[in-house]
């Protein structure tokens, strides 16, 4: 519990500090703690100390804790891959899915949420780089895919995300960034009112905020090297 406390302390400090340097509110920047392989105790830890957004990427294991921890008002995140087959129960127990390339997808968890809950957040993925190894749409998709998601009911598409190669350099990590940022202002533009920038990661962080991450998702920072 200590050193979960602290770590999220620490990690609050830094996205404070990034904001302020880079003219940001820090109210504006959330953090999404990415919990995966790691035990409920740690997510109920991290809850006491005032954490409230989680980050998932395994359904099945997701699923158990959604179910063990449901007596905490938690907000869940799916960041993981999203298959076909897997798309009902994300749609029924999650409040957002980040990693959407694919407009079936979206169609599907259109179809499935559940009337009696409220829209389920949707991001796009975004391969800024085209990377072979990574899932996600070219920049130059984002806008039709939006356009087409963005009407479908039981869904409100929030935003984009990313996960840009590595880079040791600070103007390196901006770059991505900022060509994301582009197209969220363009889809705004558009009026397709996104408020999301899902961006950035320990090693980037600071990068990601200056460029406008809104949600920043951090997991080894805050609950150690996973097993």
């Amino acid at each position: 519990m200590q050193n979960i406390e602290k770590n999220l302390s620490a990690i609050n400090h830094q996205i404070e500090s990034a904001a302020l340097e880079f003219k940001r509110k820090p109210g504006d920047i959330a953090l999404l703690a990415v919990s995966k392989r790691k035990p409920t105790e740690d997510i109920r830890n991290a809850y006491a100390c005032g954490q409230r957004d989680f980050g998932e990427n395994y359904l099945q294991e997701a699923l158990d804790k959604v179910d063990e921890l449901s007596d905490l008002d938690i907000v869940w995140h799916f960041i993981g891959a999203v298959q076909s087959n897997k798309t009902k129960q994300l749609a029924q127990s999650f409040d957002w899915v980040h990693c959407i390339d694919r407009l079936k997808i979206a169609k599907r968890l259109s179809d499935q949420r559940p009337q009696s809950m409220p829209p389920l957040n949707l991001c796009i993925q975004v391969n800024v780089e085209q990377e072979a190894s990574k899932a996600g749409i070219r920049l130059d998709e984002v806008d039709q895919l939006a356009e087409q998601i963005a009407d479908l009911p039981g869904i409100r598409l929030r935003g984009l995300m990313a996960i840009p190669a590595p880079q040791d350099d600070f103007e390196s990590q901006r770059k991505p960034f900022s060509q994301l940022r582009q197209a969220l202002e363009r889809l705004n533009h558009k009026g397709l009112d996104c408020d999301t920038l899902s961006m950035g990661m320990t090693h980037d962080m600071p990068a990601a905020i200056a460029e406008g991450a809104t949600l920043v998702r951090i997991g080894t920072a805050i609950f150690g090297e996973r097993l």
